[in-house]
């Protein structure tokens, strides 16, 4: 991995026109922000969303929807391709040869292998190719974040452009190859993505709502929840395309469901020492003896920061104290770690919010005096999470089965029919799961 980039300061250049072809939630976030910065935008997405944008940015002087991604290329030195993964190959097909001669082009897909791909399939050979990926969603501040950018055939004068039209994001320059870039994502976000997808089957195969009972609840929890909810309240796409078309992260898929399965069995058939002994290996292998470099100095999540953001009213357990759980999930995230040989605190520099936070829940669990045994001790004597484990257990090795197959389809119904079920809750949760990554975030400063 190359060195990143922090500087914010950048010059306008009324002459440089950056085109945006699609106008997604993060294709807005990008026109929104470098216009507000003094940028003129050129933008499109499929023409039968044209009235609407044009009625959206009718008050952004800086901002000019037009019908098409023809008229966009034209008319823009550096071009950004915001569309699906799944996608890119065919929107690049049909607007590249239209691409103004000597411009910069790019993608914000967060799969490069395609993308890329696309690019060098049909743009002209006189266009410079610079790609980027925002590691957060749309809704997250972008400062501070860090932002890929992939120079994959650029020359320094072309690359220089595209940071300084960036840098208005104030986001962290990481500067990565498409392969790097590829490998990372697969390491941090489809495993994890892939955790919380399989939560919120298993919920929605008990028909439970989790933060209105009394098994729930608590920091590790929270997070659970809420990150789950924030998922599928999103666009299925964003998820398919990442864990379906980046070749990467087939086998970390494949590994989780594979270490759920194995761990769930242990519990079931009461293997006591044979599943502390492969967590204690695991633990070893990921986070290091105690007091070894692999763990920060100080922890990366403070469980009374995470207290505060519970979507229940309820008591914490029949006896008012936290309802002990195996937590299956983290377990399950250690074991694949250590079997693909992945130490997560190596990522730091280019992971997104959620994945700084599902490490630090898990970081959580692997530290505190006492607390993995008491999971351990769980997963063998008590049964109060037997049936959701099942549950949990059944839906990875189903998200692992839909991206063996590369079947987009399925992934968007599995996605759709769960999604449905929690729909009516969206409101206000995504609103509290916003408000907690923003608490954890700054308190990580502290």
């Amino acid at each position: 991995m190359a060195e990143t980039s922090r500087s914010s300061t950048f010059t306008i250049d009324p002459n440089f026109v950056v085109g945006l072809i699609g106008m997604g939630d993060m294709g807005k976030m990008y026109a929104r922000r470098l216009s507000a910065a003094g940028w003129r935008i050129m933008a499109c997405d499929r023409e039968e969303k044209y009235d609407d944008l044009v009625k959206e940015f009718s008050g952004n002087s800086k901002v000019q929807i037009l019908r098409n991604g023809h008229l966009v290329s034209r008319a823009s030195c550096y071009i950004i391709y915001s569309v699906e993964a799944a996608a890119i190959g065919a929107v690049v097909a049909q607007y590249a040869p239209s691409t103004r001669l000597g411009a910069i082009v790019g993608g914000q897909t967060s799969c490069k292998d395609p993308e890329i791909k696309a690019f060098e399939d049909h743009l002209p050979s006189d266009v410079n190719i610079v790609s980027c990926h925002s590691l957060h969603g749309p809704n997250v501040d972008s400062r501070g974040q860090p932002l890929v950018l992939i120079k994959h055939r650029a020359s320094d004068e072309s690359f220089a452009k595209v940071e300084n039209v960036l840098r208005c994001l104030g986001s962290k320059h990481v500067y990565l190859t498409a392969k790097e870039h590829d490998r990372i994502t697969a390491d941090t976000q489809a495993v994890t993505h892939a955790a919380f997808l399989s939560m919120g089957k298993a919920w929605h195969a008990t028909k439970q709502f989790p933060w209105e009972g009394a098994r729930y609840v608590g920091g590790i929890e929270n997070v659970k929840i809420n990150l789950m909810l924030r998922i599928y309240a999103q666009k299925w796409h964003v998820y398919a395309g990442l864990a379906i078309l980046n070749p990467e992260a087939h086998k970390q898929i494949n590994q989780f469901a594979k270490s759920t399965t194995e761990l769930y069995y242990l519990m079931l058939e009461g293997r006591r020492d044979e599943l502390r002994e492969r967590v204690y290996a695991a633990k070893e292998k990921v986070f290091g003896a105690e007091g070894s470099p692999k763990w920060a100095s100080k922890p990366l999540l403070r469980d009374d920061v995470l207290d505060q953001f519970s979507l229940g009213k309820q008591e914490k357990g029949a006896a008012g104290t936290r309802l002990p759980n195996n937590h299956l999930s983290l377990l399950a995230m250690v074991d694949c770690w250590s079997a693909l040989g992945i130490v997560p605190y190596d990522h730091m520099i280019c992971s997104t919010p959620l994945f700084r936070l599902w490490l630090g829940v898990t970081e959580h669990l692997f530290r505190t005096p006492g607390f993995l045994d008491e999971c351990l001790a769980v997963g063998i004597e008590d049964n109060t999470f037997r049936r959701d484990d099942l549950q949990f257990t059944i839906a990875a090795c189903g998200w692992a089965e839909c991206v063996a197959l590369r079947q987009f389809e399925t992934w968007r119904e599995r996605f759709a029919v769960t999604q449905r079920f929690f729909e009516p809750r969206f409101e206000g949760a995504v609103e509290i799961g916003n408000a907690m990554i923003k608490a954890v975030l700054a308190s990580s400063k502290d």
